[in-house]
């Protein structure tokens, strides 16, 4: 059983005459790296904010580490982020920056400036004025100060927006290092699929306040997956029939009517055909699969991104 890190039952935010978010239920799990899918507004901010106390829920509950109510405050000393963009100074260096937020978190064991910097691989700039760091360096900077109290969680909210390439694959090897060396569970929001794709094992899909989907990343690749769709009214026949006249075994039962084939050498005549000799009724064989942004678009239901 693996532990929740967070779980929001619920969770709804209302502003007069605006709904940002919509009963939303999720779950997070120790070690996930769990990524928030949608576009700007979609209200993957929002939920952010109210788990960290910068805002509150209209209604709905949320626990950490199996706390909620007035017991939540304690747990969130185990908890990091980076929402907004900490107000860092130009003229500071890296490591002076974030000896001022060491001192105004309380923390005195100042060796704790180093252990962050090298996290996130900025040992070589420590003392480079914060001006003239590139975004991407400043988005890492902003990652050392969610790091600063050692937490077991951190949220971050599009760390990756507006990032070049470089910058971009140096952040996904700093989210790699975190959760896999260190440990820490990661919830990160973006609007660019494939670069949470690439770091993420389970997602929310939201739109306009409310979940679409949780999924995990095998399940997703599955839905995405180029395959043949069969629909027909006794698949536990037509599962014998796959495995004992085609010696298909390459398949998923979805339901109750309707099997996936991920063979790419069957054809849908040849198995139309086996079938209906087999006395399976069947209502339906198409191709299915679709790339990932056509998969969020399908489900939000429009056109574009």
């Amino acid at each position: 059983m693996h532990e929740i890190v967070l779980q929001t039952k619920n969770l709804s935010k209302r502003y007069k005459n605006f709904t940002a978010l919509n009963h939303v239920d999720m779950t997070v799990y120790k070690g996930d790296i769990y990524g928030f899918i949608g576009r700007n507004g979609a209200g993957k901010t929002t939920i952010m904010k109210i788990i960290t106390g910068l805002t509150e829920a209209t209604s709905g509950e949320f626990e950490i580490f199996s706390k909620k109510g007035k017991a939540v405050f304690e747990e969130k000393k185990r908890m990091g982020c980076m929402i907004e963009n900490p107000a860092f100074f130009g003229n500071l260096t890296a490591y002076q920056n974030l000896k001022y937020y060491c001192l105004q978190k309380g923390i005195t064991n100042l060796e704790r400036i180093d252990e962050v910097l090298a996290l996130v691989q900025l040992t070589d700039v420590k003392n480079k004025k914060f001006r003239k760091f590139s975004l991407g360096m400043k988005q890492r900077l902003g990652i050392a100060f969610a790091m600063l109290d050692n937490p077991d969680l951190i949220i971050l909210d599009e760390p990756i927006n507006g990032l070049d390439p470089i910058g971009i694959s140096e952040l996904r090897e700093t989210f790699h290092k975190l959760n896999q060396e260190c440990g820490i569970t990661i919830i990160i929001s973006s609007h660019i699929l494939s670069e949470l794709y690439a770091v993420s094992n389970r997602f929310l899909f939201i739109d306009k306040g409310q979940v679409l989907k949780e999924i995990t990343k095998e399940e997703l690749d599955l839905e995405c997956m180029r395959c043949l769709v069969v629909k027909a009214d006794d698949i536990r026949h037509m599962a014998t029939v796959l495995e004992s006249k085609m010696n298909i075994s390459d398949y998923k039962v979805i339901d109750n009517n309707e099997i996936r084939i991920y063979d790419e050498k069957v054809k849908a005549t040849e198995l139309n055909k086996v079938l209906i000799q087999n006395d399976i009724n069947v209502s339906g064989i198409f191709e299915s699969g679709v790339s990932l942004e056509d998969y969020f678009k399908s489900l939000v239901g429009e056109v574009q991104l």
